[in-house]
């Protein structure tokens, strides 16, 4: 087995699946699924669910042990704290949450969009790749690419959340100061995403 550029492992054909740390996080999540449908109802189960397909994208993606396990975990404590109420329990709980959700989130988007070859990777092409294809400082637009699409996905988020709460269930937390504090964590662990993911290039290109 090798060990590619996205930190995961690959077998040959037949080879047998590798459990990884981040699996114990997706049978956990798959766990919550049922647990949150059958206490909870329909819309906690769908949002179970949506984390579950989350990690599982996770897992695709091979990401490295840290993000995978991190994002795959963050995304299910945010689901719990939002059927158990922690948010109302704990004042501070959610802007902790949408930062260090929102970047995890943008750093595995960059990654996919790196995987989809909508984006060059972090460290740039070959050198001996043709100079139409060479990026001056790939580093530079990986880490603006990786804030951006964390504050897009946060945006997007809230307006998810104000459409639950209008169509779906009245009970989700929404307001004008819930909604503008929630888009601010969520940009600011964007922006610290995207230079974590530089800073990343930049050490793997110095290796």
């Amino acid at each position: 087995m090798t060990r590619g550029l996205t930190g995961g492992l690959k077998g040959g054909r037949g080879a047998p699946a590798v459990l990884v740390p981040g699996d114990v996080v997706r049978a956990v999540a798959a766990v919550s699924v049922v647990v949150g449908l059958a206490r909870f109802g329909v819309i906690a189960g769908a949002l179970f669910l949506l984390v579950l397909g989350g990690a599982f994208l996770a897992r695709a993606l091979a990401l490295p042990t840290a993000l995978d396990v991190g994002f795959g975990g963050t995304m299910l404590v945010a689901a719990w704290a939002a059927q158990l109420d922690w948010y109302l329990a704990i004042s501070w709980l959610d802007l902790v949450v949408h930062a260090v959700a929102t970047g995890l989130v943008a750093a595995v988007a960059h990654r996919l969009l790196v995987r989809l070859g909508a984006a060059p990777p972090v460290e740039g092409p070959p050198l001996d790749a043709p100079p139409v294809r060479r990026e001056r400082r790939p580093r530079l637009g990986a880490g603006v690419l990786t804030a951006a699409a964390g504050t897009a996905l946060a945006t997007l988020w809230e307006l998810g959340e104000w459409a639950g709460y209008t169509y779906l269930d009245s009970r989700i937390q929404v307001g004008y100061d819930d909604t503008v504090g929630d888009l601010a964590a969520g940009t600011a662990g964007a922006v610290v995403a995207g230079v974590l993911v530089a800073r990343a290039g930049l050490r793997g290109a110095r290796s």
